[in-house]
């Protein structure tokens, strides 16, 4: 684990292409909101802002993943999102990407580590 990290969330939490875990942080100076999801077994977190307009993608609190669970979607314009790497796939963004937050899982924990 890295120093500075801090703790989001229990591994047991994410359920795989579940409810995500939204979470605060400090983004190089600006605080911001973030969230993390399962997918695929792996671990994945960005900050909660749609590369399209800055609004925030869950239509509920964590509520992340298209019914299909297969993508990101954001619930203001229907942006579809790659969930292991943040790509816009589908609407108005497409070919841009989500802002990617380094996570790391460690003995059935998540954590936030420092950005930069």
């Amino acid at each position: 684990m890295a120093d500075g990290s801090r703790l989001i969330c229990a591994s047991a939490d994410l359920e795989d292409g579940g409810t995500g875990v939204r979470f605060d942080i400090d983004w190089f100076g600006e605080p911001a909101t973030a969230f993390v999801i399962r997918f695929r077994g792996q671990v994945r977190a960005f900050l909660n802002r749609c590369a399209h307009v800055p609004v925030e993608l869950d239509w509920q609190e964590g509520a992340f993943f298209d019914a299909d669970q297969r993508f990101l979607i954001c619930a203001t314009h229907g942006a579809m999102y790659e969930p292991l790497t943040g790509a816009c796939v589908l609407g108005p963004c497409k070919g841009r990407r989500l802002v990617p937050v380094p996570v790391e899982e460690v003995a059935g924990l998540v954590y936030v580590l420092p950005a930069g």
